[in-house]
């Protein structure tokens, strides 16, 4: 099947009607299991000690990063959070480039410094992933700032969880947006646990989208499963950030199918909870079965871009595999630079 150019992939989202053509929901469906399949292969991998350090998957939420950056450009900036593979995979990262920075080799996307919790892209507007909870909050606000000098219609997208949502950085971020009418979208990928403390016991209101009401801003909450959804959403956000009329609240229910990390057994959800989330919102499930319903797309359409992905998945744990280590004395070298 044919595939949407980077360019056009992101370039374009921003001037698509509400009415979505085919191409661009098959693409949907694309980055939604590129996500699922690299994440569970991460998995593979760090069992296997090949890739050292934490490991955030984000299986199960992927809907919400590929509808969010879907209804951005490649120029507009994106803040990602500890578990970001997702935001990066959706916002155009190189699968190789990923992998090579999971495992700490200089090949990688910060030469095998970051890892998992630290990509960034600045050419692609990936201001970092972060491994403190809401650590990317503020930095959005300076990101804004930075678009609103300029004046060349960028937007920030600032992704957190619903722990973050609970720091008193949000609040203090999200009054000094609204004042100032940045260009931010806030995106709360409300998975219900903050490790392992449920949102009910721990947030007084039912939506944290609602909060908004105390900034001055949009809020709205959305169905982090479904991807066209979460794309409408955003992308009303989005214009609406380019309008200059200031930043918006999007909260995304969604559901990590796994726990906090590969060595959580996430005891403390009920099993039928789980099989809940897996059976009826998986965000593959869906959009597959849409597009199957509404003869997009066909069976045979989906093996192959299930093959496609595989392939490349492959690839980019070759390249990183045979990488080469990073150099201690360069290392040390460009952090004096730095």
């Amino acid at each position: 099947m044919k595939s949407l150019s980077k360019k056009e992939n992101y370039d374009k989202m921003t001037v698509l009607n509400e009415n979505l053509t085919k191409e661009i929901q098959v693409e949907m469906l694309k980055k939604i299991i590129e996500i699922r399949r690299f994440e569970e292969r991460c998995i593979q991998l760090y069992q296997q000690a090949k890739i050292w350090g934490y490991l955030h998957p984000y299986i199960g939420e992927e809907a919400v990063a590929v509808g969010v950056c879907m209804a951005i450009g490649v120029k507009d900036y994106l803040v990602s959070t500890h578990r970001g593979h997702g935001h990066c995979i959706a916002k155009g990262a190189d699968l190789g480039k990923m992998m090579a920075e999971l495992f700490g080799k200089s090949t990688g996307y910060c030469k095998g410094r970051g890892g998992s919790m630290h990509i960034a892209d600045t050419e692609l507007g990936m201001l970092g992933a972060n491994g403190i909870v809401g650590g990317g909050i503020p930095i959005s606000v300076g990101a804004g700032f930075s678009c609103k000098m300029e004046g060349k219609g960028r937007v920030v997208v600032c992704f957190f969880g619903d722990g973050a949502a609970n720091n008193g950085v949000f609040h203090e971020s999200l009054n000094m947006a609204s004042i100032y009418k940045l260009p931010v979208i806030y995106v709360c990928e409300n998975n219900l646990y903050a490790i392992s403390m449920c949102v009910k016991d721990s947030t007084a209101c039912e939506n944290i989208a609602d909060r908004s009401l105390a900034y001055n801003m949009p809020g709205y909450t959305v169905d982090g499963s479904d991807v066209i959804e979460v794309y409408k959403i955003a992308k009303k956000a989005v214009e609406a950030a380019r309008a200059g009329k200031g930043p918006s609240l999007i909260e995304a229910k969604t559901y990590r199918f796994y726990g906090h990390h590969p060595n959580d057994p996430a005891e403390y959800r009920g099993k039928k909870e789980v099989e809940y989330y897996k059976k009826e919102k998986d965000p593959i499930l869906v959009l597959e079965n849409r597009l199957l319903k509404e003869k997009v797309i066909t069976r045979s359409d989906i093996e192959e871009i299930e093959r496609d992905i595989q392939k490349r998945i492959d690839e980019a744990v070759k390249f990183a595999e045979e990488s080469p280590e990073p150099e201690l004395e360069r290392f040390l070298e460009e952090i004096r630079e730095a």
